[in-house]
């Protein structure tokens, strides 16, 4: 069975993730949930825009 989730490494400033980590814990999410609420929202105003993507993964 595939697994859903990908796993991606990501690198970035330390003082920068820093900053990212306090707002996702106001938010009271971890820093991962709070990417991914980011991805969602950038992807949906994108096909909000320009159309519904079509990807082969989905």
């Amino acid at each position: 069975m595939e697994d859903k989730l990908l796993r991606y490494t990501l690198r970035v400033d330390r003082a920068l993730f820093g900053k990212f980590r306090y707002i996702a814990e106001s938010e009271g999410r971890s820093a991962n949930k709070e990417i991914e609420q980011y991805i969602k929202k950038c992807v949906a105003e994108f096909e909000k825009k320009n159309g519904k993507i079509n990807c082969d993964s989905e």
